[in-house]
């Protein structure tokens, strides 16, 4: 269950219906994530696995990380690594992660908490467990998300926001039936802790069985729902979407979730990430940690992190 929860979501403020000239977002296609590894071996979804650039833009990767119920020991993070030209959302449902960076940035992001970490012009992090959750063990469960940078702003200074988990507005569908956790962006008015450079929202929704929601959505961005958990559906035509599944929407300015009558296996409720952003369209050229626009700023990039100029790892 996320850590980021309430008693009762009808004192909550409600998030405002679509009127009825609303155009619902048909859905263009559903996909479902491969699952691998990464870091030193923690056990991740690769959510935007298969799906075109095109229709994710301005965002780049997305992998959701467990759900796992670590034994004493196994825990695990990634080593020190560089990024260029874009920013990582790091939002951590159920557990514990420590970051720490060459700007002297970071802390422990845990239960709730999110890390907006603004690569930009160039840094160099690590991300690992802390020490109580590797000696016990424990659930550990969040996401990382890779939003892209326009070519202006690529090249600014490095940032870190931490977003702890009572910053993030907390609204209900008008039944009272969905829970948002709002981190970044706007819905229906209601603002999220997150500062973008490049316009997004971010929302972390548990849908109660049987329940919907129904969301303006900005027509000018995309919109695209993952399933971090349980059993739905998607869209007016109620597409059939479950665990590690992730739906992109069409044009219009609103889209509608809703979750199956009968929960799927120990999930309680339906759980999703939407997501929506303003289109950058611009050329990408992507190799692992860095995402320019040229293959020249690729090569730059690289001879810029070999030469020292991201700064240094800080123990």
């Amino acid at each position: 269950m996320p850590a980021v929860t309430v008693e009762d979501t009808l004192l909550l403020p409600r998030i405002t219906t679509p009127d009825a000239t609303a155009v619902d977002r048909p859905v263009k296609s559903i996909t479902t994530a491969p699952t691998g590894y990464e870091g030193e071996g923690f056990p991740v979804r690769r959510a935007f696995a298969g799906v075109d650039l095109g229709d994710l833009d301005p965002f780049l990767h997305l992998d959701q990380l467990g759900e796992v119920e670590y034994a004493p020991g196994e825990p695990k993070g990634t080593a020190w690594h560089p990024h260029r030209g874009f920013e990582t959302v790091t939002y951590i449902i159920d557990g514990a992660f420590e970051h720490r960076d060459s700007t002297g940035g970071g802390g422990l992001i845990s239960n709730g908490a999110t890390q907006w970490m603004t690569a930009g012009d160039g840094i160099v992090h690590i991300e690992t467990p802390p020490e109580g959750l590797v000696a016990t063990g424990g659930l550990f469960h969040g996401l990382q998300l890779w939003v892209n940078l326009p070519k202006a702003q690529k090249r600014v200074a490095p940032r870190y926001q931490d977003l702890d988990p009572d910053r993030v507005a907390l609204l209900a569908s008008p039944d009272g039936g969905a829970l948002v956790r709002v981190i970044a962006g706007d819905v229906a008015g209601h603002r999220g802790p997150g500062a973008t450079y490049t316009p997004i929202t971010m929302l972390h929704a548990t849908v109660q069985p049987g329940a919907a929601l129904r969301l303006p959505w900005d027509p000018a961005f995309n919109a695209l729902v993952y399933v971090l958990s349980g059993r739905g559906f998607v869209g007016r035509e109620r597409h059939a979407v479950a665990t590690g599944q992730l739906a992109v929407f069409g044009r219009g300015d609103a889209l509608t979730v809703a979750a199956d009558v009968v929960p799927d296996g120990p999930a309680p409720a339906l759980e999703v990430i939407v997501l929506g952003g303003r289109p950058i369209r611009e050329p990408v050229a992507w190799y692992g940690p860095f995402v320019m626009n040229t293959r020249q700023e690729l090569l730059e990039a690289f001879q810029d992190y070999q030469a020292g100029k991201f700064g240094v790892p800080r123990d």
